[in-house]
Formats: structure tokens, C-alpha cells, sequence
């Protein structure tokens, strides 16, 4: 399947059934607001609870919705029966956080048997502009048969 095209109904329902059973992403109000095959974007709406010191969105949310749209991402090409672990990722804070709410996007750039490769992205959102923040890569695993109900 081509990263980026429709997928089927029951590929985006047992996204978002996974998504929902995510305690963090429930307690930080995380939603997920896009599933293509192989892409995937969460919106974190701003709370002050969710800042750092300076008023900024707190890395430690801004990097944990970058990791769970790159898992969602590549969980969309995993088999049914499948589950996803990520076993690495790397994050750059190029910019502080900052705006109405922030949209991490998830991207597979390589889909292996067992490991996934996927580009994760995060942008500040205001009504007047959308600015990049932080930026990173992802390795994931699929865990065949082992479903994550």
C-alpha cells in the first residue's frame, strides 16, 4: 500500500480502538485527527499542565505524541493480529513548542518484515501560523500474533 493513500475501515477502526486504550496520550488529551496508510497525525490541544517552566509545551509531551503517531503510522501497515513496540526513537527540539495546540505527524519511510523505520514531525498551531518545533526518527517493531487488545 502507497504511504499516504486511504485505508481500509477496519485498518483506521483498530487504529483508533488501539489509540484509545493509551492511557498517556487519555491523560495528556491527545486525539487522533488523521490515519492514511503509513501516516498518522495526533493533535495535543494546549493546557497549561502540559508546559515547562517558560509557558512551552513540555518536551516530554511534545516527544511522546511524536512517538505514538509514528507507532500508529506504522501499525497501519501491520498485519491484523499484529502489535507495534517502538524500539527507538530520537527527537531534535528545533524550536519552542508552542501554540493553540501541537500536530505530530508520523511517517513510515521504510516498512520492513520486522522493523519500521518512520520520520516523526511536530508543529506549534495557532490560527495565524503553523511553525515546525521538533523533529525525529523511529524504529519499530512488529509483534506478529500478538494482538495489543
Amino acid at each position: 500500500m502507497q504511504i499516504g493513500a486511504p485505508v481500509p475501515p477496519e485498518v483506521a477502526a483498530r487504529a483508533r480502538e488501539s489509540f484509545a486504550r493509551q492511557g498517556l496520550m487519555a491523560h495528556l488529551g491527545a486525539e487522533m485527527t488523521e490515519i492514511r496508510a503509513g501516516l498518522v497525525t495526533l493533535r495535543l490541544p494546549f493546557r497549561a499542565e502540559l508546559t515547562q517552566q517558560h509557558g512551552f509545551f513540555h518536551a516530554g509531551g511534545t516527544s511522546a505524541i511524536a512517538d505514538s503517531a509514528g507507532g500508529y503510522a506504522g501499525f497501519t501497515l501491520f498485519p491484523e493480529g499484529s502489535s507495534v513496540l517502538t524500539v527507538e526513537f530520537k527527537m531534535n527540539l528545533i524550536s519552542p513548542a508552542q501554540g493553540d495546540f501541537l500536530e505530530a505527524t508520523g511517517r513510515v519511510i521504510k516498512n520492513g518484515r520486522t522493523l519500521t523505520i518512520c520520520q516523526l514531525d511536530v508543529w506549534g498551531v495557532t490560527a495565524e501560523q503553523r511553525k515546525h518545533v521538533a523533529t525525529g526518527q523511529q524504529t519499530l517493531i512488529c509483534l506478529l500474533d500478538r494482538p495489543d487488545s
